[in-house]
């Protein structure tokens, strides 16, 4: 099951119903932990989520309402017996700040190995890799470097089984193919990939954008993405604040997923100002229909 939990909606200030940022994706039996703000493990509880599945951390910034509850999850771990290797691909100073912790606060030793990957300078760079899943991080817009995530499935080549027929594909011409390249036969006929290749069913994406500006600049890098989540800290009558602290609005964020022709937008990190979302979720409407204002504990299919 492919699967995104929302297990904080607010911004800096958490209310008794909102958490801030953190949410916990699920992919290809892959399970990343999003932002870890105060309250993750609660959250995780209430959502029946496995602690002991999460597999990577992603912190986009160190603002603490995206990072500050990293502390008690990893003693947590290791209280739960945890041996495998933790994987946190963090802002490098983070880094720094975790181990000081560790080194000064565990009692005993953490029982597993953490594995840091500092996130890059570069515009948009790849942090992860596997068979079937690619991460990208993205520099946002904000008060101090930020980073925003970009989960895509990658590309399958399946052979169309008439194409093997029609053609008498041997083996090695089939794993070619599979391989992106196009068919060359003897009598010099080329045959393109594209004519041989299995028709495939959409591809998987997740983009995770918050926090940031209004930055219409990476738009192209998340174009077609599937599941848009995008920070609407605020109303749009609002956009001085906004700009003073490099968030954006509901009107924005509705204008960014246009933009960007995601498939569905969900808008989050909202100001503690707002009791209710609906009007949020309104507001961004009126420029990308397919919105939802996510609530905690929501769960989203991909």
């Amino acid at each position: 099951m492919n699967r995104l939990t929302i297990l904080g909606t607010n911004s800096a200030l958490p209310t008794s119903k909102r958490f801030s940022s953190a949410q916990v994706l699920e992919i290809f039996e892959r399970h990343f932990l999003i932002d870890c703000a105060e309250g993750t493990q609660m959250r995780l509880r209430q959502a029946n989520l496995s602690f002991s599945k999460i597999q990577a951390i992603f912190i986009t910034h160190l603002h603490s309402d995206h990072f500050l509850g990293i502390f008690g999850l990893l003693s947590t771990f290791s209280m739960l017996g945890r041996k495998h290797v933790l994987s946190l691909y963090i802002p490098p100073a983070l880094a720094e700040i975790l181990t000081s912790h560790l080194a000064h606060y565990l009692v005993g030793e953490l029982g597993f190995e953490l594995r840091f990957h500092p996130l890059p300078h570069e515009d948009f760079a790849e942090i992860y890799s596997d068979k079937k899943l690619s991460v990208h991080a993205i520099r946002l817009n904000h008060r101090i470097e930020t980073w925003g995530f970009l989960f895509r499935e990658k590309e399958r080549i399946n052979v169309c089984k008439s194409a093997i027929a029609k053609y008498h594909l041997s083996l090695e011409e089939i794993i070619a193919v599979k391989n992106g390249e196009d068919l060359y036969r003897a009598d010099g006929e080329m045959i393109p990939n594209t004519a041989l290749r299995a028709k495939q069913k959409p591809l998987l994406s997740y983009a995770y954008i918050s926090d940031t500006a209004f930055f219409p600049h990476i738009a192209p890098y998340i174009h077609g993405v599937k599941l848009l989540y995008h920070e609407a800290t605020f109303l749009h009558a609002m956009l001085p604040r906004a700009e003073e602290t490099y968030h954006t609005t509901a009107r924005q964020a509705g204008e960014f997923a246009r933009m960007a022709q995601a498939e569905r937008l969900l808008i989050g990190h909202f100001s503690a100002r707002y009791s209710s979302t609906e009007e949020l979720e309104r507001e961004a409407r009126e420029f990308f229909a397919n919105t939802t204002a996510v609530d905690d504990l929501q769960v989203y299919e991909l």
